[in-house]
């Protein structure tokens, strides 16, 4: 495996806290399965944030940002049975990195964490 992007990212949570008080941010930036999961969760704030930074730390990692089209909905993190958070490679993503990357077959890391001010998230793009 190669690792061909890198990206980190870090958010003041009470930033995202005032804006998620705006339901057009929520439906702008975040897709209907993460909206229907940060149901389970007390503490919205941080669910939102970590998310956020993951999504700017995978545009970091595929090199464009948001330009080409992609925009921070079409990013999704879900988490598996044990809690874990992952991507969920849509065919848009999966064309970007395809296209950008020069990898048909490519494995995505998520890590994310958070404590009371800030949420961080870093993503590693590898190609098989």
């Amino acid at each position: 495996m190669k690792t061909i992007g890198i990206g980190v990212d870090i958010v003041d949570n009470n930033r995202i806290k005032h804006l998620i008080k705006n339901k057009k941010f929520i439906n702008r930036s975040f897709s209907k399965k993460e909206i229907i999961s940060s149901k389970k969760y007390i503490n919205k704030t941080n669910f939102f944030s970590k998310r956020f930074a993951a999504k700017e730390s995978f545009a970091k990692a595929l090199g464009t940002g948001f330009r080409n089209n992609l925009n921070l909905k079409d990013i999704e993190v879900i988490n598996d049975k044990l809690g874990k958070p992952h991507y969920l490679i849509n065919p848009k993503i999966k064309k970007l990195i395809e296209i950008k990357k020069k990898a048909k077959n490519f494995q995505l890391f998520l890590s994310i964490s958070d404590e009371k001010d800030y949420s961080v998230a870093f993503t590693i793009i590898q190609k098989l």
